[in-house]
């Protein structure tokens, strides 16, 4: 079923809906599948480093986190939230972020861009991805 970001905005605000969820844990990658029929593919690292919790984006662009080390960390739960997110639970146990179905979407849309500037970010700290 196809479905316009309208027909598919539920009562928090949501544009984008999944009709399936998958963690592809031989890729250590969340999949999810949308109702408007995109298809997004989101490492476990990617995820992990871009976590939306106050922890790690502050309550401001200056207060975000850089966070190095995560190159192996693996999705070890996923947890729903409502009908709007989910929780994802890491081996490094970070599990404070809740990914809306609009984070996801976002994410996965603009992941490129967001690998890109991490990996900036990471050097201009002196961070490096492996533990």
């Amino acid at each position: 079923m196809t479905a316009s970001p309208a027909e598919s905005t539920n009562a928090r605000g949501q544009q984008h809906k999944p009709v399936e969820i998958r963690l592809n844990r031989e890729d250590n990658k969340l999949e999810v599948d949308f109702a408007s029929g995109e298809k997004i593919s989101l490492t476990a690292e990617l995820l992990r480093v871009e976590s939306p919790s106050a922890e790690i984006q502050g309550h401001s662009p200056d207060e975000k986190k850089i966070i190095g080390g995560r190159k192996n960390v693996a999705i070890m739960e996923l947890k729903p939230v409502g009908n709007y997110a989910i929780e994802i639970k890491f081996d490094d146990l970070h599990d404070s972020g809740i990914y809306t179905w609009d984070y996801l979407f976002e994410m996965g849309r603009d992941q490129d861009a967001v690998w890109a500037e991490y990996l900036k970010n990471l050097e201009a700290s002196g961070l490096k991805r492996e533990p």
